[in-house]
């Protein structure tokens, strides 16, 4: 199609962005927009466009719209098409893709993937019903008319529908056995109409509705009052909620939604676990009733499409889901919740690598709304930025049932083998999980294996083989060796421990199935439920496991990390950690902030409801203070530690970090370019470090190398980024590929 064949005065032209994941079309391209078109074009459209030479149909997605052509106007090619069954893209979304670019370092394309609501065609849903238009005098003649002909199909269906009045369509196919010829003649003459209405697929279980509102402390009021009194003087803020575990931030986050929907707003709910989707939208279903969903990886493509739908025409005021949530396309956003808001799950692990933190707060400022953030054990940069007024810091110090926190049990792991205890299970964890099996009270069992690296250590003294030059964990490779991820540092691999001259030095490994095998064995009675990635592949898995646990037909729920994040068992009793370490010695600078969010988490599950709580620290490291501050629930105390290392070595929250990773097919070329990179980083900072080889240095044949930069603004890493995207765009990279992360929550 040829662009001067529309050219005229009242010539109208679109922006658009052609969907090739290529950098060098990742920026407008202008095209007229044909007459029968216009009045149906609106910015955040898919639509197809004549592209290259050759004039292939591509799909693009329009970013602006105006009157002015940017170039001559005979060269400009006019749109093809709308592409159908598509949702618009909200103008707002587009302006949050445009952030997600500039901000995390990604293409365009990338971004308006992530951002844009589900694309694919999907077969709606429709649900017919036959209604019977005829005066009652009237349908009584037609009858006898029928009968007398011996019409007895079509007799068949009038006495039903004088009957009923009106029957789903179904019942007619199925039941009467009607045929279409039969309810055409009545639909022809009038006697009936066929009615058509769209049916959405909930993923949303019909329930009980019953009332589960508890009346609120004097401090979880204080800061629903706040948070409203806010909003109705116009002031929108981040606020951060500091909540011991089992305080009540989620009834604080209901009351406060609440106000905010009665104001004619929609609340995004985001939550870190698809594990945690069951109890969530059970409590929000409970308040809000059909006027909630959620939206998670689970779903069909028709569910997740549906719920896009529902949200767009306003059908739904609460949506729960994973950071991908916040790309649900509500016209009038007016809160948005981020729980347990220190996971790593709301950083993107693939471009763009984008923090839901940061991206809900650009998003809140689109649509004009506030934050809520929410942990027992808030990520350093929130608490950080909370310190320094950046968020409003509220604490929650109580336990809502007005409880005590779980006493706390550290156990040494190498005086057990001292005296000979080589099981997974210390002597005092046996003893506590038996006395609770005859109480008939709960169990959880939790195996810290996050950030798990194949680190190296001693089981006789619990020395860990440590870089001389960066103090993180050095990780065991192939070839015998061992490798620091941070500075590269190369070791031959250690067979005698260096502090202790034990044999007992290796990798630590232990997986849920072989603690499984190992509690039947020592418990045969008790009922136990196993949760990891390879129980939980199916639908319906999480739900399943959960709710058996939860409505007391298992005794004990064995799993990772999955099972010790916002869970609330009130016949919990008992915690036992297995190996509290673990994570402690991943070779990352986030590895003690992660042991201890994962150990306060995971203690905080016992003694939820009226009966106390136990917790059982299994480690190797006791005195480290990661397990420490977490046996006592001290948040404060591990922060102001925490705070010192990260200072000293220039570590967020205090710096930035970016990491610039390759990828390459041919290990000369990949080591060629991010040289290239790496010394072109280095003319605007004298903080990077590398390039060296990533933790995993080859996957499927692709080889892997990284560097990064450190630097206290984080305007001077975007920069940097900047600078190295306009040399990768003149570059003529086929095998090759560059992707950018800013404040990593894992090291490559």
């Amino acid at each position: 199609m040829e662009g001067n064949q529309f050219v005229s005065e009242k010539n109208t032209y679109a922006d658009v962005i052609i969907d090739i994941s290529h950098e060098k079309v990742d920026r407008p391209f202008q095209y007229f927009i044909p007459p029968h078109l216009r009045e149906k074009l609106v910015v955040g459209m898919g639509v197809f466009v004549p592209f290259g030479v050759g004039n292939k149909l591509r799909k693009a997605y329009v970013i602006g719209i105006s009157d002015k052509p940017s170039y001559e106007v005979g060269k400009i090619k006019g749109i093809d098409s709308i592409c159908e069954n598509e949702q618009d893209a909200d103008e707002k979304l587009l302006r949050l893709a445009a952030f997600i670019k500039d901000t995390y370092g990604s293409t365009m394309i990338s971004a308006l993937k992530t951002v844009l609501p589900v694309r694919q065609k999907v077969k709606s849903i429709e649900k017919k019903t036959v209604c019977l238009t005829m005066e009652e005098e009237n349908a009584r003649d037609l009858l006898e008319k029928l009968h007398k002909k011996k019409q007895v199909a079509r007799e068949r269906l009038l006495v039903e529908l004088m009957q009923e009045k009106e029957l789903p369509y179904e019942v007619l196919t199925r039941r009467l056995h009607i045929s279409k010829a039969t309810l055409d003649y009545f639909v022809e003459n009038n006697f009936v109409k066929v009615v058509t209405e769209n049916v959405y697929r909930s993923p949303v279980k019909k329930m009980e509705v019953k009332d589960t509102r508890k009346p609120l402390s004097r401090a979880q009021q204080d800061i629903v009052d706040t948070v409203i009194s806010d909003y109705d003087k116009g002031l929108r803020k981040t606020y951060l909620i500091h909540g011991i575990t089992g305080s009540g931030k989620t009834e604080v986050y209901l009351n406060c939604i609440e106000e905010v929907i009665q104001r004619g707003k929609q609340v995004i709910v985001l939550i870190p676990e698809i594990a945690l989707t069951y109890q969530t939208v059970m409590r929000f279903y409970h308040r809000f009733k059909e006027r909630v969903s959620f939206i998670n990886s689970s779903l069909s493509q028709g569910e997740k499409y549906d719920q896009h739908i529902r949200a767009k025409k306003g059908e739904i005021d609460v949506i729960i889901g994973p950071r991908s949530a916040l790309f649900t396309p509500f016209q009038n956003v007016g809160l948005i919740v981020i729980d347990e808001e220190h996971e790593a799950t709301y950083k993107s692990e693939n471009a763009p690598k984008y923090h839901a933190r940061e991206t809900a707060e650009e998003l809140a400022r689109l649509h004009n709304a506030s934050v809520i953030l929410g942990s027992a054990t808030p990520s350093l940069e929130a608490y950080y930025r909370a310190k320094k007024g950046e968020y409003q810091l509220f604490s929650l110090k109580e336990r809502l049932t007005g409880g005590t926190l779980p006493k706390v049990d550290i156990v040494d792991l190498r005086e057990e083998l001292r005296q000979g205890n080589r099981s997974v299970f210390s002597r005092t964890l046996q003893e506590k999980i038996q006395d609770r099996l005859e109480k008939k009270e709960q169990i959880i069992l939790f195996l810290n294996r996050r950030g798990y690296a194949g680190f190296v250590s001693c089981r006789a003294c619990g020395y860990v083989v440590k870089c001389p030059h960066c103090d993180v964990s050095m990780a065991e490779h192939k070839g015998s060796k061992m490798v620091c991820h941070y500075c590269g540092y190369e070791t031959p691999a250690v067979h005698i421990c260096p502090s202790c001259k034990s044999k007992y030095i290796q990798g630590f490994k232990a997986g849920t199935e072989q603690i499984e095998a190992e509690v039947h064995k020592r418990f045969p009675k008790a009922r136990v439920l196993r949760m990891d990635a390879d129980t939980t592949k199916t639908k319906e898995s999480y739900e399943t496991i959960l709710s058996t646990f939860a409505e007391g037909n298992a005794d004990i729920l064995l799993g990772t990390q999955m099972i010790v994040k916002g869970h609330d068992f009130p016949n919990v009793t008992l915690v036992g950690i297995l190996a509290a370490d673990l994570s402690l010695h991943a070779g990352d600078y986030r590895a003690s902030e992660r042991t201890f969010q994962l150990l306060t988490q995971a203690v905080g599950r016992a003694g939820r409801g009226e009966k106390e709580g136990e917790a059982i620290i299994q480690t190797y490291r006791p005195e480290h203070y990661s397990v420490t501050y977490a046996a006592n629930q001290d948040y404060e105390g591990f922060y102001q530690e925490e705070m010192v290392y990260r200072e000293l070595m220039d570590y967020p929250p205090v710096a930035h970090f970016m990491a610039v990773q390759v990828l390459a097919r041919e290990l000369q070329n990949g080591e060629k370019l991010i040289q290239t990179l790496c010394e072109r980083a280095k003319k605007y900072s004298k903080k990077v470090i590398g390039p060296t080889t990533a933790s995993i240095g080859k996957i499927k044949d692709i080889y892997r190398l990284v560097f990064y930069v450190k630097e206290k603004e984080y305007s001077k890493l975007t920069q940097i980024k900047d600078d190295l995207e306009t040399y990768i765009e003149g570059q003529s990279l086929k095998n090759e590929a560059v992707y950018f992360d800013f404040d990593p929550m894992n090291t490559f």
